[in-house]
């Protein structure tokens, strides 16, 4: 019998997908490397989040092994020469939380613009911090979007309804799917410079690296806005913490973070303008739905042939 390893919990729909296909579905959530090696020695499939990591070690344990499923985006989790190497493939799920991170842009957006975190805050300590809240609307500013891909066109599509004018940037720009959102590509500087709100779609390479850093953030408005849902690494930190504690920038809202956990005694926790959530952006039913039965039916797919 076909045997799938599930390592990292899985929505109930996909699990009933493998199952109906056959497979023996063997599920324990997040082992480590050592207990990973244990598991898959007579397994065709693994299934995975953003996390365990399967290494190499973890790969050349596996003789049977022919699919690695990811239950969502990145791949950062998975050695991806060692299965090319060995024939495996390795699918994900690229598009399942694409809406979710989006919407997840706009609720950061919000929190910070009209201070509604930092207003929660006050009423819990008993605090009437109403002067201390006067914050701004979105119509009629203009959002840039770094990176327009899955998820940077459903926030441009969604800025579109807020009535808010629509940068873009894209080393590779589709001029076709910009129409669609009422978008204009321009220079990664120009957006800088005119953006009220930068959100940040990017995944995290070489050249993304610190994307935005002292420079950058220097040449945005007094008054705009950040959005990190993207990856922590593509913001230094450092110089945020400087330009939000400095008063260069609004705010910032932040899913991401150069090291997660965030530390309870980080900087950016001490600030007033930062609103903070813990790598929340997949985190909804549907996308967790969605990524599941993507991976599951790729698997099934592979594994007969």
């Amino acid at each position: 019998m076909v045997k799938v390893l599930v390592a990292a919990p899985l929505h109930e729909k996909a699990i009933e997908i493998l199952k109906k296909a056959g497979f023996e579905v063997v599920y324990e959530e997040y082992p480590d490397e050592d207990r990973l090696v244990e598991l898959v020695r007579d397994v065709d499939a693994i299934i995975v989040r953003s996390k365990p990591k399967i290494t190499r070690r973890v790969i050349e344990a596996a003789p049977k092994l022919k699919v690695i499923g990811r239950a969502g985006v990145g791949l950062d989790n998975i050695d991806l020469e060692a299965a090319k190497e060995r024939g495996i493939k390795v699918v994900n799920s690229p598009g399942a939380s694409s809406r979710s991170v989006a919407e997840l842009v706009f609720g950061l957006l919000f929190a910070v613009a009209r201070k509604i975190a930092f207003a929660d805050r006050k009423m819990r300590e008993g605090v009437w911090a109403k002067k201390q809240c006067m914050g701004i609307e979105l119509e009629g500013k203009t959002i840039g979007v770094v990176g327009f891909g899955r998820i940077g066109y459903q926030v441009a599509k969604i800025a579109n309804a807020f009535g808010m004018k629509v940068l873009l940037y894209d080393p590779y720009p589709d001029e076709k799917r910009a129409m669609e959102v009422g978008g204009t590509f321009v220079s990664l500087e120009d957006l800088f410079k005119e953006s009220d709100v930068v959100t940040l779609h990017v995944p995290l390479v070489e050249s993304t690296y610190h994307l935005v850093n002292e420079d950058r953030l220097r040449l945005m408005k007094p008054r705009a806005i950040l959005i990190n849902a993207a990856r922590g690494a593509v913001v230094d930190t450092n110089a945020l913490v400087k330009a939000l504690g400095e008063g260069w920038i609004y705010g910032a809202g932040l899913d991401v973070f150069e090291e997660e956990p965030l530390p309870k005694d980080h900087p950016l926790t001490k600030l007033d303008n930062v609103v903070l959530t813990p790598h929340i952006g997949a985190s909804t039913e549907e996308a967790q739905m969605r990524a599941g039965v993507q991976v599951a039916e790729q698997i099934v797919k592979i594994l007969r042939g």
